[in-house]
């Protein structure tokens, strides 16, 4: 039997951290179903890129460390924000999963509390891979590249993602 796992994360930008994450997961799961949660957001300071950057970042990173497209899956769900309906809504995105990946407190909770089973995310040097902190980085000029896979630092300059980026943050000081 095929034992699935569910990770759900915004992914604003993909970064070493998460591919940490998910090659963790790979080990105690045959097959991941990847959310892009807030998949309605985007051209904005905490949430820059789309839902189909999101999954390509995601697709080459994976692409690049080498696993195989037939263990995961990449769906966009966007927020309900009515979180009696949220889990529902991600089941009715997603194929069945058995266990779900988290330590944000309320995914946690609202998972436990419809019957799944939850285990925690070993963190890869949180502070460091850390999207908040890339982005910060992106808008100061600082080095952001090392902290995600080479393919998403190459796909973020392809789409012009850090020209994107401070443009909102001159956009947000109008």
């Amino acid at each position: 039997m095929v034992r699935r796992g569910l990770y759900i994360g915004r992914f604003q930008p993909f970064h070493l951290g998460h591919l940490g994450a998910i090659k963790d997961i790979l080990r105690e799961v045959d097959e991941l179903v990847i959310v892009i949660g807030s998949a309605q957001y985007s051209h904005r300071l905490n949430n820059p890129f789309t839902a189909g950057e999101r999954m390509v970042m995601i697709r080459r990173a994976l692409e690049e460390a080498g696993l195989a497209y037939t263990r995961f899956w990449v769906v966009p769900v966007p927020d309900v924000h009515l979180h009696m309906l949220w889990v529902s809504a991600v089941e009715g995105y997603t194929p069945n999963f058995d266990v779900v990946y988290s330590n944000e407190p309320l995914t946690r909770r609202l998972f436990i509390e419809a019957g799944y089973e939850v285990k925690a995310i070993r963190f890869h040097e949180r502070k460091l891979y850390s999207s908040t902190e890339i982005r910060k980085r992106m808008l100061e000029d600082k080095s952001w590249e090392e902290l995600v896979p080479k393919s998403v630092a190459a796909f973020i300059k392809e789409v012009d993602g850090v020209n994107r980026l401070q443009d909102l943050n001159k956009s947000d000081k109008l």
